[in-house]
């Protein structure tokens, strides 16, 4: 028997015959007091349903009600059984993968000829993008994954829409973390791989290196008797990528690549955004049926009817057949990126669908919520951890796309430690806005943004509340600086600053009081508690602070330039005419 977790009394007695007070009763003879409305405990209704014999699966709140749905209007999708005479041969899927700076991107940018490198900060491939280009009269897909190890999430998500992996391999650099890491997801996704041998125009460029690191990781070159397909390329003069795409294309005729362009459409969300004048933006790649224009469909907690498709060359279309990648707008919200979008019967149901999971999502726990902080700014762990505490980072993540949120988020997760946690407040997509100080103020928490910038209004609230706002560009910046404030290396930076300086000009010595300097004030302003520097001839002898400030007997707080006064030192006695006593303050520099 199905019962969703968190389920009252009153819910749970007619799922199993019984009325709300016998629950009642049976809970209170074990000792736990509570009313036929309050939630139960994953145990106590467990022990309720084994003390009549009944066994039951627990599920979140509102997985009943989707699975109910998917069921009556999606899985007779999956019930019809494609008429082999509806396959057609469709084109492949390739995702681009390897070590960051191995030219994946410039490869592409070969074989597509468009620029894609100037717009890439740091000139890392920031979140997927997906292009298709013909070669020959055949149509190829290309996801270019990012190549940073931050980004491992998204490079799985895109071999598992994947055909062919090609393997990016620097000639000069050979096997790296992130190409291990590739090679890993390409063999989960049980895909072929190619590997492109890269920059075979350096003049270090050692081929057989690379093909000998391969061998080492199990993927054996043809020529060494194995079955792996390798191809020497230099995107940077263009040498090898037509024998790139040729056995791209080989690949794929023995793959024997087919889908049916009939029925609903079903396909994978790579990416997702808000976008200024359009809304949110979702690029899918449709893996079977046709998408058209105008069908109602969901995407996770997302639905809505699709306004408009635009393919990757900037042009709308009007339908979207089986391996063919296109932005598509009309949702309500950013679906999450590796969603599965279904078109649904109709915009209804994808509308009861979407809200019956976005109940479940926030039922369940999956949207974070604000929780007790411990430490606003970077710099506060730093304390925290020097005095042993288990400190906590609250924070805000904004970023611009729903891939790179993603990204972010699992990275920060990996640089948690057993006296450092990271508490993530709020997680979206889009500019830093007022609402996320006034909840970064209220949660005592820092914002971190990637490819974001706080607005006008979000940068004075920011200001006037004292929340830190730290944006980032490159991902290995953000994941530093954190990491650095994890580990208590970010120990805030002071600079000194000179406040008061007096001219010691007589000597006194009191009984059971030790030696006090009659000083003049030459500048500034000496302050009774200042830290102090005593120097004679230039020459720091001694730092301590000023325990004692008097003026004609009395004792006062401060004594301005061009006074005389009483100066006792805290634990220094060798006093001489001439020294000079200097009083300064350390004063935090802010970090940019």
């Amino acid at each position: 028997m199905i019962v969703e977790r968190g389920s009252t009394a009153r819910d749970l007695g007619p799922k199993l015959n019984r009325s709300a007070g016998d629950i009642v009763r049976f809970l209170l003879l074990q000792g736990e007091m509570l009313t036929a409305t309050q939630s139960l405990s994953d145990d106590m209704i467990e022990l309720f349903a084994a003390e009549l014999g009944a066994t039951v699966r627990l599920v979140d709140p509102g997985e009943e009600r989707e699975a109910e749905l998917l069921a009556k209007y999606f899985e007779a999708d999956e019930d019809d059984e494609v008429d082999e005479a509806d396959l057609r041969e469709r084109p492949p899927v390739v995702t681009v993968m390897g070590h960051v700076d191995h030219g994946k991107t410039l490869l592409l940018d070969r074989i597509r000829s468009t620029d894609v490198v100037a717009g890439e900060a740091g000139g890392i491939t920031q979140h997927i993008g997906a292009y298709q280009v013909t070669w020959h009269g055949h149509p190829v897909t290309f996801i270019d994954t990012p190549g940073h190890a931050a980004f491992t999430a998204m490079r799985a998500r895109g071999a598992e829409v994947t055909d062919i992996v090609v393997l990016v391999v620097a000639a000069d650099d050979g096997v790296m973390p992130q190409t291990i890491e590739a090679i890993d997801h390409a063999r989960a996704a049980d895909v072929p791989i190619i590997v492109a041998v890269n920059k075979m125009d350096r003049p270090d460029a050692n081929a057989e290196r690379v093909l000998q690191q391969l061998s080492e990781r199990g993927l054996v070159p043809e020529a060494w008797g194995g079955d792996t397909i390798t191809v020497q390329v230099s995107a940077l003069n263009g040498t090898g990528i037509d024998d790139l795409l040729e056995q791209i294309i080989l690949v794929a005729e023995v793959e024997e690549l087919r889908a049916s362009p009939e029925g609903h459409a079903r396909g994978t969300v790579l990416e997702a955004n808000l976008e200024d004048g359009r809304g949110p933006v979702a690029t899918v790649i449709v893996e079977s049926g046709t998408l058209r224009v105008g069908e109602p469909v969901v995407a996770g907690a997302a639905w809505g009817k699709v306004k408009a498709m635009i393919n990757d060359r900037g042009e709308q279309v009007k339908e979207a057949p089986p391996s063919t990648p296109v932005q598509v707008l009309g949702f309500s919200e950013p679906p999450q990126a590796g969603d599965e979008l279904r078109v649904a019967k109709d915009q209804a149901t994808a509308r009861t669908l979407g809200e019956a999971r976005a109940q479940r999502f926030r039922l369940s726990g999956h949207l974070p919520v604000a929780s007790a902080a411990t430490g606003a700014k970077l710099e506060d762990l730093f304390e925290q951890i020097r005095r042993g505490e288990t400190a906590t980072l609250n924070l805000v993540v904004k970023t611009d796309v729903q891939g790179s949120l993603e990204a972010v988020v699992e990275s920060l997760r990996k640089l948690e430690r057993e006296d450092v946690k990271l508490s993530f407040v709020h997680r979206g997509v889009g500019g830093i806005t007022e609402n996320d100080v006034q909840l970064a103020k209220a949660s005592n928490a820092t914002i971190i943004g990637f490819n974001v910038r706080p607005d006008r209004r979000a940068r004075e609230l920011a200001a006037a509340s004292n929340v830190e706002i730290r944006t980032y560009e490159i991902i290995y910046k953000l994941l530093e600086d954190i990491e650095a404030a994890m580990l208590g290396l970010l120990a805030p930076e002071f600079t000194e600053v000179v406040t008061g300086e007096a001219e010691v000009r007589q000597v006194f010595r009191i009984p059971r009081v030790g030696a006090v300097a009659g000083c003049y004030v030459r500048e500034g302003t000496i302050t009774r508690g200042s830290k102090v520097r005593f120097l004679r001839e230039g020459v720091v002898i001694w730092k301590g602070t000023i325990t004692s400030l008097r003026r004609f007997k009395e004792d006062v707080r401060e004594v301005q330039a061009g006074f005389e006064c009483g100066i006792g030192l805290s634990d220094y006695q060798d006093l001489k005419e001439g020294d000079v006593i200097e009083t300064f303050e350390e004063r935090e520099i802010p970090r940019s």
